[in-house]
């Protein structure tokens, strides 16, 4: 049992921390409320789930051998995050747009965002490393820590969302909305620049 609530507090503390997926989730349950924001909560819980599942048959002895790959990983990913941050920066206030040009990340986008995000790669190889290679049978520890790290995403991504639909009645005025989707933005685009400084 000692072991299971090890993996539940090794991903909390990987899902709610700061980090780009976190900080879309925050800008789309503002401007957005939090129901709008599931599909991207939804998004990025699938696919850290499947890069938790991808890294324990086996996928951190291909990258451990290819170190490359994680470092070209980690350029697409700087790519999507600043279009990301460029878009959540300039988005106009709701009052100013369209419901057709006006909308959330989507559970693509979501997914995206996590899939390319190379501390969302690492992470859960270290997890790997610790809870599910070092016991047995591995496939059983591999099934329980993909739950607990779906779970886990899900609450995690989902708070900082509804954190976001908490400061809504703030964003009703225009100027707050617009310094609010530059803020969000610009500590998207520094998570970006984290990922490089942290080499």
């Amino acid at each position: 049992m000692t072991i299971f609530m090890s993996m539940f507090i090794f991903a909390l503390i990987g899902a709610i921390s700061p980090g780009p997926v976190n900080i879309i989730a925050t800008g789309a349950g503002a401007n957005f409320g939090f129901r709008r924001a599931l599909p991207h909560v939804l998004g990025a819980s699938v696919a850290y789930t499947l890069i938790v599942f991808l890294a324990g048959i086996g996928l951190n002895g291909l990258l451990n051998a290819f170190p490359q790959i994680i470092s070209t990983l980690q350029y697409i990913g700087a790519a999507f995050l600043l279009y990301m941050s460029f878009k959540i920066a300039t988005a106009s206030p709701l009052s100013d747009q369209s419901e057709t040009t006006n909308r959330p990340p989507s559970f693509l986008e979501g997914a995206l965002s996590q899939g390319l995000n190379p501390k969302a790669w690492l992470v859960s190889m270290s997890g790997v490393s610790l809870f599910v290679a070092a016991n047995s049978p591995t496939s059983l520890y591999l099934l329980i820590f993909c739950l607990i790290s779906f779970t886990v995403c899900f609450i995690g991504v989902s708070s900082w969302a509804a954190l976001g639909h908490l400061i809504r009645s703030f964003l009703a005025d225009r100027r707050h909305q617009t310094l609010f989707n530059v803020v969000m933005g610009l500590l998207l685009c520094s998570t970006v620049v984290s990922i490089f400084m942290n080499q």
